[in-house]
């Protein structure tokens, strides 16, 4: 059984990098990130058209952490406070004691270890507060740069692609003694 409890919000912080609560003011980043053609070459999701639907996109994600349905840190530099990205857990199965990770950084970010540092602070979280075994990643076969982050972060490459979407690679990492 997890413990799913996003109420007050877990700031966490690495040697570089603040992870926070995403707010209605980071709409503009959040557009940045989500129109970006580059970063959403991967991910199969139409680009975001417009500030507006930034702002949209956030109201969803605000009313599922307050659902404990899911949760999402916005990833920026500590000393500057300058957004970089953004990392989440979502899916969460008790019956299977799992959850999914998705994340994604600006461009100019990338290649700097910046997700690595991110990520390995948020599966931390994620075994030692909500108590899940094992954490799921899907990543498009053709991502090189997701497929070598989740194999410095020690996910295992499933011998199956996925089955909804044969494009895509599932990955997982494991807790279990």
């Amino acid at each position: 059984m997890t413990n799913r409890l996003f109420t007050p919000f877990p700031t966490l912080i690495t040697e570089r990098l603040t992870l926070r609560q995403l707010l209605l003011s980071d709409a503009q980043d959040i557009f940045a990130l989500r129109s970006d053609s580059e970063i959403n070459k991967y991910l199969g999701r139409q680009p975001s058209k417009t500030v507006e639907d930034a702002r949209h996109f956030i109201d969803i994600i605000t009313e599922n952490i307050k659902k404990n349905e899911s949760i999402y840190w916005v990833i920026t530099l500590t000393e500057s406070k300058t957004f970089v990205g953004t990392i989440c857990l979502f899916e969460f199965s008790d019956q299977h004691n799992n959850c999914e990770i998705g994340y994604e950084l600006l461009r100019h970010f990338q290649g700097k270890g910046m997700m690595k540092e991110a990520a390995s602070k948020v599966i931390e979280y994620a075994v030692q507060t909500i108590k899940v075994q094992t954490i799921n990643a899907f990543t498009h076969k053709n991502n090189q740069k997701s497929t070598k982050l989740l194999a410095q972060l020690e996910f295992k490459k499933s011998v199956e692609p996925d089955k909804t979407s044969p494009d895509f690679c599932v990955f997982t990492f494991s807790n279990k003694i």
